[in-house]
């Protein structure tokens, strides 16, 4: 797993296409159990190197019931994004994560995490990768029907600050996955130690 990790954080395939040049952000070890699949690291996070730190993070780690202790050891959670380093911002946010990175190496990260039991999905672009055709009509509808994925996946809306509206109009996320959420992170846990 150390050699696939340097390998990852040393890749330059979509170098030319990085407005701040690579930066790989992942957190990954052969022990991992639970799997976070995001989009990709933002400006603030390509500064600090450190995964979902930033306001994104603290929501995330606020819906998995973790603070940043439990959340930050990869024996525990894999941290793994669509797209590796920074794509850059466009018009309305931040770019898509890049195309290449998944490809290229999720699948090998894959090989080395046999104890994962349960991978979140954060965001459509890996909703769309690892449910593909089993996707609802939209984001709203897969993560509602989450029931159907689990326990192999479980899709989550990207927890950025940027998604309050969401948040407001589908109630039930708070309500009633979010409960069921920090429940299975907490047993995931506790079948750890």
């Amino acid at each position: 797993m150390n050699q696939l990790l340097s390998e990852i954080r040393a890749c330059t395939i979509c170098q030319s296409a990085l407005p701040l040049g690579p930066r790989a952000i992942i957190q990954a070890s052969e022990k991992s159990r639970l799997l976070l699949i995001g989009q990709a690291p933002g400006a603030k996070v390509h500064a600090s190197g450190v995964p979902w730190d930033d306001a994104s993070g603290n929501n995330l780690r606020q819906w998995l019931g973790l603070d940043k202790t439990a959340f930050y050891d990869a024996e525990l959670i894999a941290l793994m994004p669509m797209g590796f380093c920074y794509p850059g911002t466009g018009k309305s946010g931040d770019l898509p994560p890049r195309p290449e990175c998944a490809p290229a190496w999720h699948q090998l990260l894959l090989d080395q995490m046999p104890n994962i039991k349960l991978t979140i999905l954060i965001g459509q672009y890996a909703q769309n990768r690892y449910l593909g055709s089993q996707m609802r009509e939209n984001l709203t509808e897969t993560v509602r029907n989450w029931h159907i994925y689990f326990p192999q996946y479980l899709p989550l809306p990207h927890p950025s600050p940027r998604n309050q509206i969401w948040m407001r109009k589908n109630p039930w996320f708070e309500q009633e996955l979010l409960p069921v959420l920090k429940e299975k992170v907490e047993a995931l846990f506790s079948s750890a130690q």
